[in-house]
């Protein structure tokens, strides 16, 4: 199983989209382990994740974040994406970072 992790300033904002990509991978057949945590928790919630997305409120952090999960991709969600809590799509770029 495959761990899609989502970080935004507190955790609590992604909760929505988080729903939404658990429904669309069940709706394509895929089995994810798909959580939203505060970017504070990075290095203990994210560290054995397969991809970290992050809200677009947090994106200047990437390189922070990525430092602190080496071996891990990190990437923003685009601010259109997330805001249409388009879940199917956010599904589709964690498994595009997790291909490389």
């Amino acid at each position: 199983m495959k761990k899609i992790v989502l970080l935004c300033a507190s955790g609590m904002s992604t909760s929505i989209l988080v729903n939404k990509m658990k429904e669309a991978a069940a709706a394509a057949g895929k089995d994810y382990e798909i959580a939203a945590y505060s970017a504070s928790e990075a290095a203990t919630k994210a560290a054995d994740a397969d991809a970290v997305l992050l809200g677009p409120q947090i994106r200047f952090s990437k390189d922070k974040i990525a430092a602190e999960l080496p071996g891990v991709p990190v990437e923003a969600i685009d601010m259109r994406m997330y805001g249409r809590m388009d879940g199917k799509g956010t599904v589709e770029l964690a498994e595009k970072i997790m291909k490389g």
